[in-house]
């Protein structure tokens, strides 16, 4: 079969190639998917570098996430998954013509949601909203998030909005500002304004904000223990910048703030499946009634892996490069 594969670690780009590979057989409680899209997340491009926090044996074959149709199934899974759309998430491999997945894991979709949004419908959308499930914030209050232009940031300001909870919505350039607004987006700052802090404490009040979300890290990571209030959190999502954060001592010891690191693989397998399942049923729910952000921003064919890598780090485009077997 056809896949996406790397034998190196490095540059996305350089080191990811189409290849001829076996196709896989499902195993004991495992099906096999015949896959329709899968994206190209963040997460993906670190582990094909080698600075993630998972490394897998080389050669690999790229993807963590997609939406397929089931072709076959192992031992003791029920024959009837059979022809089944489904999606699946927190794997590996699946930037392939199939791909092997656990048969608990698949989520079957109505088809009313489309291939687009099914394909990255899991990874992102769940790490959202096991992070809000995560803070401590409850209704009424104020969230502060940074790369609100990602595909976490806009499916949180969905989240939020359904659940009544303010958000404030971070970006570092100008022009992200029309695509967000476009979406429903508000309470809209741009970084790069000096007085950006100044900004916020305007729209959250005197009591601040109760929480903050960061995934940039570097100055701005840091600023955002100014805009929080008494007993506020920071939690640490990610690093784009990959910069330090320089930390003001002062703030976080007088104002007790807390601060937290979030991985959603760690926080995924330790979550219990009642409670997983009921947060993947909401996200599929919202899905299907067009409440959930999923722009696309390029599809692309397997045999044009390389050029997919390149447009998913373009900064600023619409949504997930997807990838097409």
């Amino acid at each position: 079969m056809r896949a996406a594969i790397y034998e190196t670690f490095g540059n996305p780009a350089d080191v990811t190639k189409l290849g001829d590979v076996a196709q896989p057989n499902p195993g004991a409680g495992e099906v096999r998917i015949r896959t329709i899209l899968s994206p190209i997340h963040n997460h993906d491009l670190w582990t094909t570098r080698g600075s993630y926090g998972y490394k897998p044996t080389l050669p690999a074959i790229g993807g963590t996430e997609a939406v397929g149709t089931i072709d076959a199934v192992g031992e003791g899974v029920d024959a009837g998954l059979v022809g089944k759309r489904v999606t699946a998430a927190g794997i590996h491999g699946t930037w392939a013509e199939f791909f092997i997945a656990q048969a608990t894991g698949i989520v079957p979709l109505p088809d009313v949601i489309s291939d687009e949004a099914a394909a990255q419908l899991i990874a992102m959308p769940f790490s959202a909203i096991s992070l809000l499930d995560f803070l401590t914030v409850k209704k009424g209050d104020w969230l502060v998030q940074t790369a609100a232009n990602g595909a976490v940031g806009k499916v949180m300001a969905a989240l939020t909005a359904e659940r009544g909870i303010g958000l404030v919505n971070l970006v570092r350039r100008q022009e992200a500002v029309q695509e967000l607004t476009d979406l429903g987006m508000t309470n809209i700052v741009v970084t790069s304004d000096a007085d950006w802090i100044d900004q916020v404490k305007a729209i959250t009040g005197p009591d601040g904000a109760h929480a903050a979300v960061d995934s940039v890290g570097g100055d701005v990571g840091a600023g955002l223990v100014d805009v929080l209030g008494n007993e506020g959190e920071l939690v640490v999502f990610g690093t784009a910048t990959g910069a330090p954060m320089p930390l003001n001592s002062g703030a976080i010891i007088f104002k007790h703030i807390t601060i937290k690191g979030f991985w959603g693989a760690k926080v995924g397998a330790a979550m219990a499946a009642e409670k997983k399942g009921k947060l993947i049923g909401d996200l599929v729910t919202l899905a299907a009634q067009g409440k959930l952000p999923l722009p696309v921003g390029g599809i692309f064919d397997l045999a044009d892996a390389a050029k997919a890598m390149d447009a998913a780090l373009v900064p600023g485009r619409a949504g997930k490069v997807l990838l097409r077997a």
